[in-house]
């Protein structure tokens, strides 16, 4: 696909009104596992099936870790650049159905399918009404990864296109006058002309019709959160979104399967939404030049005596199991396994040797986007719907004032609960590290729950306000038992190998040539919105000029 073709498939409704300042994805923020686990499917087992694994002693061109937003701008560039690529994903391949003819799990629902080698789930939301709602699940290598480490929760796609296989598809180009706060190295004019664009365009963004927005029930829940912000000052903000909303209207009408309207999300999306597999995923492997591995997690990647790189990895089975060790001789590797994923291995490798010239850089700079989930119990005049699209759509906006802004999130459980969801992003300050701990042979994140505090009182800046209007109060039943604040997780990890920092200013990892980080490690902890268009749009800048320069 050349860059003509992928911007041809930018929306009109966003070239019309713009970036709009946005905000997170939705990835968890609704899950109720309040139903009983289907049947499990022998056949999703092999789902790896349909690629092709890596031989061990193979010698490729390109070597990408991970399949996530980075890595499949690298991949695609490189191979329209004529490189042969292969990429190493931990993650199943989610291409061959469950027994309920659907490859992924519905949110209300979730099975041996939905986590990552659990074998009970951890919902966002831990409670409901009073009730826990975790509950027992086959250990199977499931789609979403609630890692727990420092402090913190952090949720991660696990599969073959990474986080947006999991995520609510927030396509949020960050306002302009924050940029240079964010990525204070990179050329803000070249982003917002070039790489922005382009990355909107690959990635297929669009806004929801607003007329049809003022009509359709699946989003009553987010009118009555536009009403509460408008009425107490703040303003409301439509924000696009990688879903087809043409798609969308069709479930509302019942022409299609339903998919968001179903409450599809957290556990994957069956039809409307347009991951990685359908956008960038779907141009590299149409090159023929792109090859995956899936059930591959990359263990070692050190110079080899002969150029280039020994890269050791492990294929594992669908209960975690390794069934194979391989090692293959890559000329370029690329760190692409997201901010978590990269951190972890990179300061494994330096930790213990096997690139023992990576600087002091590495491991720093690590945040959570300012991540805090808050719902609100509403009056029984403001019912909130008991269908919602599982997709959110518009937030409200208090980023300059009082360094918050909150998507208006969907709460599907199939029931009225007269309650407005809230996942906010924030201006907090705090970053983390990761550091090797030489007796546990593993990484540790030194996160603290009570750096949250900055997040809170961010949030509260709006919601305080907006409960003081209304004579409403918060909900204290949906993260434990009489505990307001969704405190203890981030959907967006940012950082761990930063840019002009642990890497030049193009990703190119200091003390080696042919070592790159191309995913959001590359982001100092905070992009003011949802982070995977900024994740996506400095992949496209910096392998550009890799291209054109190292290759």
């Amino acid at each position: 696909m050349s860059d003509k073709s992928l911007h041809s498939k930018v929306s009109k409704g966003v070239s019309r009104r713009g970036f709009i300042t946005g905000t997170g994805s939705i990835l968890g923020a609704m899950a109720l596992a309040v139903n009983t686990v289907p049947a499990r499917a022998e056949s999703a087992t092999g789902a790896a099936a349909a690629n092709a694994p890596i031989d061990s002693g193979a010698h490729v061109p390109a070597l990408v870790i991970g399949t996530g937003y980075g890595g499949s701008v690298a991949a695609l560039r490189l191979a329209q650049a004529g490189v042969d690529v292969h990429m190493i994903e931990m993650g199943m391949a989610w291409d061959t159905p469950g027994s309920d003819g659907k490859i992924f799990a519905n949110t209300t629902k979730p099975d041996y399918r939905s986590y990552w080698l659990r074998t009970r789930t951890k919902a966002p939301l831990s409670n409901f009404l009073g009730f826990p709602i975790d509950k027992d699940v086959p250990r199977y290598t499931g789609i979403l990864d609630a890692e727990e480490m420092g402090g913190i929760i952090v949720y991660q796609g696990r599969g073959v296109g990474g986080g947006s296989l999991v995520n609510g598809g927030m396509a949020v180009t960050p306002k302009r006058q924050n940029f240079a706060a964010i990525l204070p190295s990179v050329d803000a004019e070249e982003m917002y002309s070039t790489y922005y664009p382009r990355a909107n365009a690959g990635l297929g963004v669009g806004l929801i019709d607003p007329a049809w927005f003022d009509t359709v029930d699946c989003y009553q829940f987010a009118r009555v959160g536009r009403k509460h912000a408008q009425r107490s000052g703040f303003p409301f903000v439509f924000v696009p979104d990688v879903y087809d909303w043409d798609y969308m209207k069709q479930e509302v009408a019942g022409t299609v399967p339903k998919s968001a309207v179903d409450g599809e999300i957290l556990y994957g999306n069956n039809a409307g939404k347009k991951s990685l597999q359908k956008t960038y995923l779907a141009a590299a492997r149409a090159t023929g030049k792109v090859a995956i591995s899936p059930l591959h997690r990359v263990t070692t990647v050190s110079p080899s005596a002969g150029g280039g790189y020994a890269v050791g990895m492990e294929q594992i089975d669908t209960t975690g199991a390794v069934v194979a060790t391989k090692t293959v001789t890559a000329d370029r590797v690329f760190f692409a396994a997201g901010s978590v994923g990269t951190s972890k291995l990179l300061v494994k490798l330096k930790a213990t040797g096997a690139l023992a010239d990576l600087n002091d850089e590495i491991g720093k700079g690590w945040g959570d986007n300012g991540n805090v989930m808050c719902g609100r119990a509403n009056h029984m005049w403001d019912p909130t719907g008991n269908v919602q699209a599982a997709i959110p759509c518009g937030g409200i906006d208090n980023w300059d004032a009082g360094g918050a802004f909150a998507e208006v999130a969907p709460l599907p459980t199939g029931i009225e609960t007269y309650a407005s969801f809230y996942l906010s992003i924030t201006k907090n300050p705090n970053r983390a590290e990761f550091t090797w701990n030489a007796a546990a042979g593993k990484v540790d994140l030194n996160w603290q729950t009570a750096w949250k505090q900055p997040s809170i009182d961010m949030a509260k800046s709006i919601f305080d306000k907006i409960n003081s209007k209304e004579g409403t109060i918060y909900r204290s039943d949906l993260f434990g038992v009489n505990k307001i604040w969704g405190d203890h997780l981030t959907y967006h990890p940012l950082g761990g190998a930063v840019l002009n920092k642990a890497t030049d200013n193009y990703g190119r990892l200091r003390g080696y040539t042919g070592l790159y980080v191309i995913d959001g490690a590359l982001i100092p902890g905070n992009t003011s919105v949802n982070p995977f268009v900024t994740i996506t749009a400095l992949a496209e800048r910096n392998i550009e000029k890799i291209i054109a320069t190292d290759l």
